[in-house]
């Protein structure tokens, strides 16, 4: 744009604003004393360093009360401190989900296997628990040939008929725990009393 253009516009501007200072009922006068005030802040704004200004803008805030009631108030700040992990973002994203099942092989199959025994106690047929175990060690014998990078799998495969075993006398122990409920007629079981 040539200084001719930005000559015209400068005068538009100024135009603008004498129609806006005649309407809002204030003269040329006070206009230029309230534009020459603006300016002054404006400069003594420009002398006051960063620091200042943040430290300023801290103490207000805090006037305000907006650093009440913040998540970590009195507390560590997880994870300050450690070593700088690049797929920090990802871990947090699983632990806040709460998301399963994701990650190494070995790891999840560890994690399986710890709940395991509470998985078979709660089948109701021998054939149930065969299924589950042999799909457990197919799956580990699956992840030992597997050269993916990670943590080795030292989880360890079970014997079928060992773990059928623990079930049924898990099973005869919790049968034999249970208080035995005297039988019923078909016609008062309905009738509780």
């Amino acid at each position: 744009m040539s200084s001719g253009g930005s000559a015209f516009r400068r005068r538009v501007e100024r135009a603008a604003e004498l129609r806006a200072v005649r309407s809002a009922g204030s003269t040329a006068h006070e206009h230029d004393k309230l534009t020459a005030a603006e300016e002054e802040l404006r400069q003594k704004r420009a002398t006051v360093d960063d620091a200042a200004k943040a430290e300023y803008l801290i103490r207000d805030a805090m006037a305000q009360g907006k650093f009440d009631n913040l998540k970590y108030a009195g507390k560590p700040i997880p994870g300050l401190g450690e070593a700088y992990d690049p797929d920090w973002w990802v871990k947090g994203l699983l632990q806040r989900e709460h998301i399963t099942g994701l990650g190494p092989q070995a790891i999840l199959l560890r994690t399986e296997d710890a709940g395991l025994d509470a998985r078979l106690e709660a089948q109701y047929s021998e054939k149930q628990v065969r299924d589950i175990v042999e799909d457990f060690n197919a799956r580990v014998v699956d992840a030992r040939r597997q050269l993916q990078g990670g943590p080795p799998v030292v989880t360890k495969t079970r014997d079928v008929d060992a773990e059928l075993e623990r079930w049924r006398a898990r099973r005869s122990a919790a049968a034999a725990a249970a208080p035995a409920e005297p039988r019923r007629s078909w016609w008062r079981r309905g009738k509780m009393g």
